[in-house]
């Protein structure tokens, strides 16, 4: 059943007011009944009562708001806005399959279940980086073996430029059943470590951490396994120590270095 109309309800209101069609339309059944009544009355007495009762209702019905005409004459119907609905829905689809989309296997009530988990998430988005790790730790404390939580965890270590903690949690998460290799080497947040001499190796072994030493690495950034990196990757590390600079001395904000941090690693 649709929603009563409130122009409709004034058009039934001058067009059909003698006989009370607006009050049959609005189910208001003590106003039908009175406009009967008031009908036979003045039948009776030859005066039109109930067309000009129709009248006014109809102009009433004209200077009241949609707001007040379904609070008192829709109540039980829920007003939806289509377009707001199609953009929650498509929301809640994208929000329900994320997990299995990345590569996750956990299943949806893991983040109902570990309250961590999501106010972690909401730290992340805000830029909270240290305070979204911590909450991931707290959270893996509670489920060690989510394989969503130790992908963040390496995602916020590597904005946080502490790369073997990074490539540690992203070694882990493959470990249990992260599958989403093209992910990890296109996520934004992933791009510091994608730029370390160990990556390659680190690609190369299934995304899994191989113990490297301090000698393996020579001055000029060329690793044992022949990684070497590029024009490219020592300007962004350039640029990315500039940012740090200038974080440090209080020119930029956290959130300012992150967000360009990131559109240098794009």
């Amino acid at each position: 059943m649709r929603p009563r109309s409130r122009i409709l309800a004034a058009v039934l209101s001058f067009a059909g007011g003698i006989i009370g069609a607006h009050k049959f339309y609005l189910k208001d059944a003590g106003g039908s009944i009175l406009y009967m009544f008031l009908l036979f009355v003045g039948t009776m007495i030859s005066i039109p009562i109930t067309f000009f009762l129709g009248l006014i209702d109809g102009f009433k019905l004209l200077g009241m708001n949609d707001e007040a005409f379904d609070r008192k004459y829709n109540r039980g119907f829920v007003q939806r806005n289509p377009v707001i609905e199609r953009r929650r829905d498509e929301q809640m689809r994208k929000y329900e399959s994320e997990d299995v989309r990345r590569g996750f296997q956990t299943p949806s009530v893991k983040l109902r279940g570990n309250p961590f988990k999501s106010s972690g998430l909401a730290k992340y988005k805000d830029f909270d980086l240290e305070a979204a790790i911590e909450d991931f730790k707290k959270g893996l404390e509670v489920e060690p073996n989510d394989i969503a939580l130790h992908f963040n965890l390496a995602c916020a270590y590597s904005l946080t430029e502490k790369k073997d903690l990074a490539f540690d949690h992203l070694a882990r998460s493959v470990s249990l059943g992260f599958n989403d290799f093209e992910r990890i080497q296109t996520h934004d947040d992933l791009a510091f470590i994608r730029i370390q001499p160990e990556y390659d190796v680190f690609k190369k072994n299934g995304f899994r951490v191989v113990p490297t030493s301090k000698a393996s690495t020579d001055k000029s950034g060329t690793s044992s396994g022949g990684n070497k990196r590029t024009e490219s990757d020592e300007f962004v590390l350039s640029q990315i120590e500039k940012l740090e600079t200038l974080k440090t001395r209080g020119i930029i904000s956290e959130s300012e270095y992150v967000l360009e941090k990131r559109k240098l690693m794009r």
